[in-house]
């Protein structure tokens, strides 16, 4: 089942990482989706309330890797 945005925002890749982080500090997204120009999906994780660490870690550093090779993109936020 297809899950239906409840927010996006379109950023540059120098602010993706900002932004992620931002809302994974706000606490209110179920998952997260970034998508390039195109609208194709390149990555997707989940994002649990309150977690910290080492399970936010790795996305993040997924997430700086794609940011160093795109210009701009749209990060979806689900909540529900």
């Amino acid at each position: 089942m297809k899950q239906s945005p409840d927010e996006e925002f379109k950023v540059t890749g120098d602010d993706l990482v900002r932004k992620v982080k931002e809302i994974i500090v706000a606490g209110n997204a179920r998952t997260i989706i970034i998508k390039n120009d195109d609208g194709k999906e390149i990555i997707q994780f989940p994002v649990t309330v309150g977690v910290i660490g080492a399970v936010v870690a790795m996305p993040l550093v997924a997430v700086g890797a794609i940011a160093a090779l795109m210009t701009h993109c749209t990060i979806v936020v689900i909540k529900r």
